[in-house]
């Protein structure tokens, strides 16, 4: 019987969580009942979802009874523990984490990209894929749908969002303290001197200062000194293109940015491409917007992409030296469809189950 499913939000006081709650409640109502649910410190709490204030629900097993789907944006030993929890209850899990990702029986989804993956689900459990590596997926899922995919370089500039709350806190904090500055980054040392003295011992979960400056690194680090956002970016792409042996070489740098990552993507394909034919693809997918008008200085940036859901492309061009390859620019805000909006998407094929 037809039915609206019950959605359970895990992680709803969140910096994702927050835009999780904003786009369900401005996409079609599917659902019946949305429970919130947080850590035990915010239980009690009312927040809105759908022009009503929910109680948060401190997260427990029994959140889990009845639910059909729940999303979880929590942190990877959290989701560990928790999202087979809620399988066993009965809900289909949507894990936003680096838990499962890798797991041969989780299907890793980009609703662009293979929707049909949601429905092989054998634990229960469906993953989305790590922000940056979302920020360039449907347009590069487009062009390979055409074309075939073979190699990928990409270099990404990555928003201190991407690091949660604190990150961008400590952007705006440091921007703050070298606000009026303007002798400021001209000499090696001066910025983190003035940052020690007005900040003092502050924690930052950036290794460098972020404020005028870049960071070559996002995440821990691997072996053989790559980081840990630039394996997740590899290794993501291969499994969501279902293209297990694609060479990719990514360098993910950190730049002050608030919201919205950038990606400088090489792209290697098998047959011949050109610029009008990634024009014609990228102008077709649905979730694409292509700005690409250099000589009237039309281009995708940040400041003009954060808040918006579509993958933004521009600056495509031939690749001078290499065969069946373009390079391109690529923004998509970070917290939602690098983050909210995909998990929104996948839960939306699934509800689709309880609705046919």
């Amino acid at each position: 019987m037809s039915r609206k499913p019950t959605l359970a939000l895990v992680g709803a006081t969140g910096a994702v969580g927050t835009v999780m709650r904003d786009i369900i409640s401005n996409r079609e109502d599917i659902y019946g009942e949305i429970r919130l649910v947080a850590s035990a410190r915010s239980a009690g709490r009312l927040l809105p979802v759908r022009g009503e204030e929910v109680v948060v629900q401190a997260l427990a097993p029994e959140v889990f009874d009845g639910v059909d789907i729940a999303i979880f944006d929590v942190p990877d030993e959290v989701s560990a523990e928790w999202v087979p929890v809620a399988a066993q209850r009965g809900a289909v899990a949507i894990d936003k984490s680096g838990t499962f990702r890798m797991n041969p029986q989780v299907p890793l989804v980009v609703p662009e990209v293979n929707p049909g993956d949601a429905r092989n689900r054998p634990l229960g459990i469906v993953s989305t894929p790590n922000c940056t590596t979302l920020s360039m997926m449907a347009a590069m899922g487009a062009l390979h749908s055409e074309y075939g995919l073979r190699e990928l370089v990409v270099a990404s500039y990555q928003a201190v969002s991407g690091a949660g709350v604190a990150g961008s806190a400590r952007l705006y904090d440091e921007t703050e303290a070298l606000a009026g500055d303007r002798t400021a980054g001209q000499t090696a040392g001066d910025v983190r001197k003035t940052l020690q003295n007005k900040l003092g011992d502050a924690e930052s979960p950036f290794p460098a200062p972020i404020a005028f400056n870049v960071v070559p690194w996002a995440g821990s680090l691997k072996e053989d000194g790559w980081a840990s956002e630039e394996l997740k970016l590899r290794n993501e792409s291969r499994k969501i293109l279902g293209i297990s042996d694609l060479k990719v070489s990514a360098t993910c740098v950190r730049v002050p940015v608030v919201t919205t990552h950038s990606l400088a993507v090489h792209a290697t394909f098998e047959r011949e491409i050109t610029v009008a034919d990634a024009h014609r693809v990228l102008e077709a997918a649905p979730t694409v917007i292509l700005m690409d008008d250099p000589e009237n200085g039309v281009w995708p940036t940040p400041v003009d992409v954060v808040g918006t859901d579509p993958t933004y492309v521009g600056r495509v061009r031939q690749a001078l030296d290499f065969p069946n390859t373009l390079d391109l620019f690529v923004c998509g805000d970070n917290l939602r469809k690098g983050a909210a909006l995909n998990a929104a998407e996948i839960a939306e094929l699934i509800a689709a189950e309880f609705t046919a």
